[in-house]
């Protein structure tokens, strides 16, 4: 092993916004006081619940993706395993997420974009 992953960031027009939005999806605390990093508005973090870091900082100019538009791809996604999808799809909705893919009935997961327009999954647990 070379590395620990210390925390997974996204980049995005408002920092706050966003860690204050997978805040209402994962829970946990944003803008906890941690030593590996400086809190401005140009940077938040969210220390989930399950112990996870993410950091959202702030892109001039920032171009979402348009999933699944090749020509500006997602690079990445995050998936949440939830055990009810319906009720946690209408709960991410209200947050501000947008639905990308409900897919069709009995399907264990959807696609969805945060306010910043990075997609993410619910996934059936």
């Amino acid at each position: 092993m070379i590395a620990d992953l210390q925390c997974v960031v996204l980049d995005c027009p408002d920092p706050m916004r966003l860690a204050e939005f997978y805040r209402s999806v994962l829970g946990g605390t944003v803008n906890r006081q941690d030593a590996r990093w400086t809190l401005d508005e140009d940077w938040a973090t969210l220390h989930t619940a399950a112990g996870l870091v993410l950091a959202f900082q702030r892109a001039e100019d920032y171009r979402p993706p348009q999933w699944p538009d090749p020509a500006r791809p997602q690079q990445f996604h995050l998936d949440f395993g939830v055990a009810d999808l319906e009720r946690a799809r209408e709960s991410v909705l209200a947050a501000g997420a947008t639905a990308l893919d409900g897919g069709p009935d009995g399907r264990g997961w959807s696609v969805f974009a945060d306010p910043a327009g990075h997609p993410f999954c619910l996934v059936r647990q």
